[in-house]
């Protein structure tokens, strides 16, 4: 249990914590929401919620897949985190690389929302689909993944970069006649509490997400044993599972923002299953597989709280250490599968277009 009368560093604090998150609305929305759960779990311990800028906040006049750093969303807050300016820190786990800094790990994966993509429409294209839009219609996405897989599937429709954070871009959307649609997580949308913007929900095949989209990750120092104690009550263990497999899976393949690496995930009869591609820039080029594994072992032992092995930055204390390995493996294995069919050079050749851009 945590230690109400110590901060988050060890130190005698009268049981206050200092969380660290981005300063945008939907960033303190998220935290607002983590901090809560914990404060019904811990209601002695006070909360005091740190916000600041970072790299991605502040660069908007250039695409996400241009820019070529890997924390864009959280080098700045770790920075903090390192400094003991703050405890922990909340983020979108959809931004965090699948390798951490040294000295922090992943506490907490909160139950995650609807990780499919959603597209919002102009207000004048209300009641279409993609689909059904006109010939050279313009949708707006950042995402080289979303772009590449809807290029192939509505040749007909024009995509184009559009950066900022969810209200932004709205606003773009609405005010502007440069965007027919605009392709948005669905996860952020209905946190904002705009579900009603959303028009269409893309399924898996149609495009596949992002790898952690729709979670939430509660980043702590590694060895703050009493804040991983503390954190670890709002783990949700299948979340936990489908979301080590598609880090794995990213980070065999050396994925992130800059190629167009797509995944899906979910949980049926103790078999977790991962579905994960690799794509060129337009979509024409991909390879695409399923597998499964089994992640419910009879009579498994649970580590207790000093167990702090990482799977792919994830000290998921509290849930069983085989379940976790093996989520791990198949998110490898997927991705050597598809590496021995040829994805290193789809992803060469995407990398290389994109930097030529």
């Amino acid at each position: 249990m945590f230690d109400a009368s110590m901060d988050g560093s060890g130190q005698k604090g009268g049981g206050l914590i200092r969380v660290g998150t981005r300063k945008s609305q939907l960033a303190r929305i998220q935290t607002d929401s983590v901090v809560k759960m914990l404060t019904q779990r811990f209601p002695d311990v006070h909360f005091d919620i740190v916000a600041m800028s970072t790299t991605g906040d502040k660069i908007l006049d250039t695409a996400l897949s241009k820019i070529g750093e890997k924390s864009l969303f959280t080098k700045e807050l770790e920075n903090a985190l390192e400094r003991k300016e703050v405890d922990l820190v909340v983020h979108s786990l959809k931004d965090l690389p699948t390798t951490l800094p040294p000295g922090f790990t992943i506490g907490a994966v909160c139950k995650r929302e609807d990780p499919h993509d959603a597209v919002v429409f102009h207000p004048s294209n209300a009641g279409n689909t993609l689909k059904s839009l006109p010939e050279n219609s313009v949708i707006g996405t950042s995402s080289l993944r979303r772009a590449a897989q809807l290029k192939k599937i509505y040749p007909q429709l024009q995509f184009k970069d559009i950066r900022g954070n969810l209200n932004t871009r709205l606003k773009k959307l609405d005010d502007q006649n440069n965007f027919n649609a605009i392709i948005l997580a669905a996860a952020g949308l209905h946190r904002m509490g705009w579900e009603e913007r959303i028009g269409q929900i893309l399924s898996p095949e149609e495009c596949l997400y992002a790898v952690g989209q729709g979670a939430l990750a509660v980043e702590v120092r590694a060895k703050d044993q009493d804040l991983l104690n503390m954190v670890c009550a709002l783990q949700d263990p299948q979340t936990v599972l489908r979301c080590i497999a598609e880090r794995a899976f990213m980070r065999k393949l050396e994925g992130g923002c800059s190629v167009p690496v797509a995944v899906s995930t979910f949980i049926k009869d103790s078999q977790l299953y991962l579905t994960g591609a690799v794509y060129s820039l337009d979509g024409s080029d991909c390879l695409k597989e399923t597998m499964q594994s089994c992640i419910v072992f009879p009579n498994e032992e649970v580590e207790g709280p000093n167990d702090d092995s990482q799977h792919v930055g994830i000290t998921a204390v509290g849930v069983p250490h085989k379940s976790l390995a093996s989520a791990e493996c198949l998110g490898t294995e997927l991705a050597d599968l598809l590496l021995s069919k040829g994805a290193k050079k789809i992803l060469t050749v995407a990398r290389q277009l994109n930097d030529a851009r």
